[in-house]
């Protein structure tokens, strides 16, 4: 029989691979289009940004869990313990805001040009790549906290510390001091929540008020083929979905793992687990529905020329 750690290892591994693999080859779609000249959707910007803060999480933990866990000896100093951290704090940060972007974005987008949100179209064109770079800073500056309480295992600290497996945490004995801090970083967080519900319940109305009007038209036939924008709006709810999924059942197993002084091993794992599951399968669902990067995929994996796209002009 496989040990408990030996398994965790693998499940550790097959997550981390395959969340690299994803977020690293929609990177290169990106890039590619990009320096070639080649025109991607107004969302493409959004979703570079998502890509890169989901790569900064599996990066900046995931590889050393499966070390971990697989029972590998290593051990990370002060400075090391510090970055990891706030690394991984800051793309988790970004990739809760540019999920919460992309969402609000796309119920501007697929509103009627006769309703209030018409307006904001071109602003929100306009400013898109200005609040991608605003969520970085703010993630930035509100994580400032996170690497002064980081202990590497070897920290010669007389201190009261919380094992993270490579690294300490050390713990708050101001209890309001901890309040205000926990507050301060869980009211972004709350606050995107609940933007995306607000977002994905008005893109719902939208989409079945559209419906109704088609049907309204065309009562003897309708088009299965589904508009551009509809299919990035159904893209986007998945998104969404996935995305609060995660964070909810994250939110919960760290809930239990704050108020408890020994954590079950189970516990510890299945929350390091679930918080990594969005950024590992987010580029696979922005793929699966993203025509330019299935297009790109199939021709990479045939090695074949790509079928002419639309260039800048």
């Amino acid at each position: 029989m496989f040990s408990r750690d030996f398994i965790v290892g693998m499940v550790y591994l097959l997550q981390t691979a395959v969340g690299i693999l994803g977020n690293f080859y929609l990177l290169y779609h990106y890039l590619f289009l990009y320096l070639t000249g080649y025109r991607v959707r107004s969302t493409g910007v959004i979703f570079r940004h998502l890509t890169i803060a989901n790569s900064l999480v599996i990066f900046s933990k995931g590889v050393l869990q499966t070390m971990a866990a697989f029972g590998m000896n290593f051990s990370l100093s002060d400075v090391e313990c510090k970055l990891v951290f706030y690394v991984h704090r800051v793309g988790r940060g970004v990739s809760i805001n540019t999920t919460s972007l992309l969402s609000v974005f796309q119920v501007i987008i697929i509103n009627p040009r006769n309703s209030r949100y018409a307006e904001f179209k071109a602003k929100a064109l306009k400013y898109m790549d200005l609040s991608n770079i605003l969520c970085w800073i703010l993630h930035m500056m509100l994580n400032i906290m996170v690497p002064m309480k980081m202990t590497g295992q070897w920290s010669n600290k007389n201190i009261t510390r919380r094992d993270y497996g490579f690294c300490y945490a050390e713990d708050h004995n101001n209890v309001i001091e901890y309040l205000l801090y926990t507050i301060l970083l869980l009211f972004p967080d709350v606050f995107c929540l609940m933007l995306m519900l607000w977002a994905s319940s008005s893109m719902i109305f939208i989409l079945h008020r559209h419906r109704q009007q088609v049907q309204h038209i065309h009562r003897t036939s309708v088009s299965c083929k589904s508009a551009p924008e509809t299919r990035a709006t159904q893209n986007t709810l998945v998104l969404v979905s996935t995305f609060v999924s995660s964070y909810t059942l994250s939110s919960i197993f760290h809930g239990c793992f704050a108020f408890l002084n020994k954590p079950n091993f189970w516990l510890v794992n299945a929350s390091t687990l679930i918080a990594a599951c969005f950024p590992m399968v987010s580029p696979f669902i922005l793929m699966s529905r993203n025509s330019s990067a299935s297009r790109f995929s199939l021709a990479w994996i045939r090695n074949i020329k790509l079928p002419k796209l639309k260039r800048n002009t």
